[in-house]
Parts: structure tokens; sequence; C-alpha cells
């Protein structure tokens, strides 16, 4: 089993739904940002690298306290493949933001209800061998020369993807 603690508060259900991993991502900005937005659009779980992040100011700055109302939970880089393995075993489709020669296009993807969603380090992308255990990489549609996105603002657009696909289907918004 790959150790992982609970760190947060408990105001999601962590039993299904999107569970974002965020162990590559090492920069408090994007990690502070990204727990915002999982705390806005009801991520089940946050999983981060390091807890020590959590203790930073600039982390608590961008996070507005939502660290304190959803789940997160510590997976070192050194056990994620094994993190992800046992997921998937949990029945939980593992799907990465990247661009790849297979990639599908995050417009046309329909997100399963228990999706795990890796997002990877701001330089290096996802690394191969964690590539190889993914289900599924899915990119943004882009118009520009540039060629990525900062990794908050890519996780913040694959979150709204799936809240739209599971949490405003019977909205009244």
């Amino acid at each position: 089993m790959a150790e992982s603690d609970t760190i947060g508060g408990k105001s999601q259900d962590s039993s299904d739904g999107l569970i974002l991993v965020a162990s590559l991502v090492d920069r408090i900005p994007n990690l502070g940002g990204l727990c915002r937005t999982c705390e806005i659009f009801a991520v089940s779980r946050f999983i981060i690298g390091s807890k020590r992040y959590m203790e930073d100011k600039e982390f608590e700055t961008l996070s507005v306290t939502s660290h304190k109302w959803i789940n997160i939970e510590e997976v070192l880089p050194n056990n994620l493949v094994a993190f992800l393995l046992e997921t998937k075993k949990a029945g939980y489709t593992l799907v990465g933001a990247e661009q790849t020669a297979k990639s599908c296009c995050l417009s046309k993807f329909k997100f399963p209800k228990k999706t795990i969603l890796l997002l990877g380090n701001e330089r290096h992308g996802i690394p191969v061998q964690i590539l190889q255990v993914l289900d599924v990489c899915i990119e943004i549609p882009q118009s520009g020369m540039i060629r990525s996105l900062n990794v908050h603002v890519t996780g913040a657009l694959f979150i709204w993807e799936y809240y739209k696909q599971w949490n405003l289907i019977d909205s009244h918004l």
C-alpha cells in the first residue's frame, strides 16, 4: 500500500469522485491555487508530494483556508506509481493531463465518476514510467504558439470540465 496521510478537513466525500494528484507539482503558488480550486469544485481528495508545502505562508495565502475544508493527502513522488496502481484496483480511471501522440481532447472526453487526475511537473510534465501506468492522457485544445498552460490553470480547466459533467447535470444554475 502506498504511504499517504490525511491532512485536511472532511467536507467532501472521499469514497468516489475526482481525486486530484499533484505529487509532481512542487511550486507553492500552483499548489495553493489548486487547493483552492479543489475546495470550490468539491474534489474528493487532493494529493500533494509533501505536507510541508502546506506550512508555507504563500500556500496559506493562496489557498484562502481551503486546506481546512478538503481532504489532503501526502503521496511522495517515489510512491506515486504504487498509489496509482492501488487506486486503479479500486476502480478509478487514471487520467493524465499531458500532450502525447495519443492524447484525447478535453472537450470530447467523458470523465468516469471515479477519476484520478494526474498533473505533471511544471517543467518536465509526467515522466514516461508514470505515463505507462495511465489509462488515458487528455490535452486541452490550444490555438496559440505557446504549447503549454500553467499547471494550476490546466488543473482548474480539467476540474471544471469534470464538475460540469458530474455536478451541473441536475443543478439549477
